[in-house]
């Protein structure tokens, strides 16, 4: 159950240009943003009036963050203090909502298709997405946390000047917050694909936005549990008592979320291959292998 609304005013033709991007070091699609919604007229004779005032506070709040952060999300991934502070107040207040929201979808409640939910991709505000379906709106705010998280991972690996004055670097306690932060990303988007997913018919899964397709989904899952191993094998790497065995096990590791990601990817195997070792000349430990070790351990990760 649940209606439809989607609109690509212009389906084929013009396809979605971000603007300046800005530095970058971890890729993060184009923010979805929540369109307002009107709760009381929707559920005022089936909620108090108190969890529906509720429900409009919350959900208001993150629409007006939203608008406030989508068109500027470029701009704050260069403004660290700024942007960082925005992400993370926007982030709480989907934390905030989430389980109010799950409310309307306990137990099959038939609220769950009393709203209408609609969603605009921010770097295209024809590509508009609304179904009368709480799950979809479930669905549609793990996502925004996942990229949001994705954003804060970027700003934290990105160069900073050190007060000594020599070359930009990430410093050690920004490598180590970025790890915990790509997991909790992954984790909204395992979250979405094995348990919101499957609440929503076939029929409402083939007109989701791309975006909250199940393959950019797992894709983008494994995107952040590979660059939370990355990180993790860098700091190896640099760390006097690591094991040789303990770097092997996190470069296996990478490799491999790697190649599942590009398994959710359109490309032929030659590619993603070769993309794949391309990016692996500038992994410091692969380097240090042997080329028998090397060959080896490309063979183990089914390349």
């Amino acid at each position: 159950m649940g209606c439809l609304l989607s609109t690509p005013k212009d389906t084929g033709g013009n396809r979605r240009r971000p603007g300046n991007i800005g530095d970058v070091s971890v890729y993060v699609p184009g923010f979805r943003i929540p369109k307002p919604v009107d709760f009381s007229q929707s559920l005022g004779d089936h909620l108090s009036k108190n969890l529906v005032e509720r429900l409009s506070a919350l959900r208001t709040r993150i629409v007006v963050m939203a608008g406030q952060e989508g068109p500027t999300v470029t701009r704050t991934r260069r403004k660290t203090q700024h942007g960082g502070s925005t992400l993370a107040d926007l982030l709480q207040a989907l934390e905030d909502y989430l389980p109010v929201l799950l409310g309307l979808v306990k137990d099959g409640s038939h609220l769950q298709y009393k709203v209408q939910f609609v969603w605009v991709n921010q770097e295209d505000d024809a590509e508009e997405t609304g179904m009368s379906n709480a799950w979809y709106e479930v669905l549609s705010v793990l996502h925004l946390m996942a990229m949001l998280s994705l954003s804060q991972a970027n700003l934290l690996l990105l160069p900073r000047t050190s007060a000594d004055g020599y070359q930009p670097k990430v410093s050690e306690e920004s490598r180590r917050a970025s790890v915990d932060i790509f997991l909790k990303a992954a984790g909204y988007l395992d979250c979405a694909v094995r348990h919101v997913l499957p609440q929503l018919s076939a029929e409402l899964r083939r007109n989701l936005p791309v975006d909250l397709a199940e393959g950019v989904l797992r894709a983008l899952s494994l995107q952040a549990l590979g660059q939370g191993v990355d990180i993790q094998l860098g700091m190896a790497i640099d760390s006097t008592k690591a094991t040789l065995a303990v770097k092997r096990r996190l470069a296996c590791e990478m490799v491999k979320y790697w190649q599942q990601h590009f398994n959710f990817d359109p490309w032929q195997d030659a590619i993603r291959a070769s993309f794949l070792q391309h990016m692996l000349q500038g992994n410091t430990y692969y380097q240090s292998l042997t080329t028998s070790q090397k060959r080896r351990m490309l063979k183990n990760t089914g390349l």
